[in-house]
């Protein structure tokens, strides 16, 4: 069992797996998040990780969007843009956070266990990708990486 840390203003890792870019990109336009680029962490996941997706900050759900695509590598950059994705949108206390999941090379599944209108903990399970996956987080524009 996990123990999610509870503090004000942190931010859980949404999957298991290593921390694979951080980068300031475009986010998808089905998440409504603006045309401006915000900072973004991806996280990959191997076949040997769990692949339970969890809530990355406390809110509610305002926007789910699935979008199918290709089956690339998700340890590419380009996996963002051209693999099947699921994207999901919380209202948090900060502002608005995307989490994006995205199916890999093997995935062929994602499963999403939410609705819009949710109101979801910090690293309470929304969704699972089944298999060699990735998601990427997308922050409110401020958002400070600490290291």
């Amino acid at each position: 069992m996990r123990v999610t840390p509870v503090r004000e203003g942190i931010v859980v890792s949404p999957a298991d797996g290593r921390v694979s870019l951080i980068s300031m990109v475009l986010p998808p336009a089905e998440l409504g998040l603006g045309d401006k680029p915000l900072l973004r962490i991806s996280v990959f996941m191997s076949v040997f990780n769990c692949h339970v997706n969890r809530a990355p900050v406390a809110g509610r759900v305002t926007r789910i969007a699935y979008r199918p695509g290709k089956f690339v590598n998700a340890d590419l950059d380009k996996a963002s843009v051209d693999n099947e994705r699921n994207g999901v949108v919380l209202d948090g206390p900060h502002g608005q956070v995307g989490v994006v999941q995205i199916a890999g090379l093997v995935a062929r599944r994602i499963l999403c266990w939410t609705a819009e209108g949710a109101d979801l903990s910090a690293g309470q399970r929304f969704g699972m990708i089944r298999f060699g996956s990735r998601v990427d987080v997308f922050f409110p524009p401020g958002v400070r990486i600490l290291g």
